[in-house]
């Protein structure tokens, strides 16, 4: 793994957790870098990027600060999603709205265009990437 993707996946972590990057900036700076999907461990704090032949790289992201809850609802996933695409609240905020809807980690697939939301049992909320229905 070469010094250059470390400072890219790890800037687009750090932007997404001060808010100076959005969403779409972010996949369109990792795409660039080659990356092919990511993995966000709510309780850890941590993402994971993977490369195409499986090389990763795993960086430290802010804490969160609460506890998700026991149960999934994927239709408060869903209007997080659509708060922070209409830019009403913060990544950080984000991530605090779908922890308090059992969202324990999510996947984001470069290469699938989708997002895929997990609570505790298993339970999924998969979002396409806007305009890729």
């Amino acid at each position: 793994m070469n010094s250059q993707l470390q400072d890219i996946v790890t800037e687009c972590t750090r932007a997404s957790d001060e808010s100076r990057m959005s969403f779409p900036e972010v996949v369109g700076a990792l795409m660039k870098a080659g990356v092919e999907r990511y993995y966000t461990d709510l309780i850890r704090s941590e993402k994971i990027y993977y490369m195409p032949d499986g090389d990763n790289i795993a960086v430290a992201a802010r804490p969160i600060g609460i506890e998700p809850a026991n149960e999934f609802d994927p239709a408060d996933v869903e209007a997080a999603i659509r708060a922070i695409q209409a830019k009403k609240i913060t990544y950080h905020e984000f991530c605090r709205q779908i922890m308090a809807a059992g969202c324990v980690n999510y996947i984001v697939s470069l290469s699938g265009r989708r997002a895929v939301y997990l609570g505790r049992t298993g339970e999924a909320h998969v979002e396409p990437f806007p305009g890729a229905n």
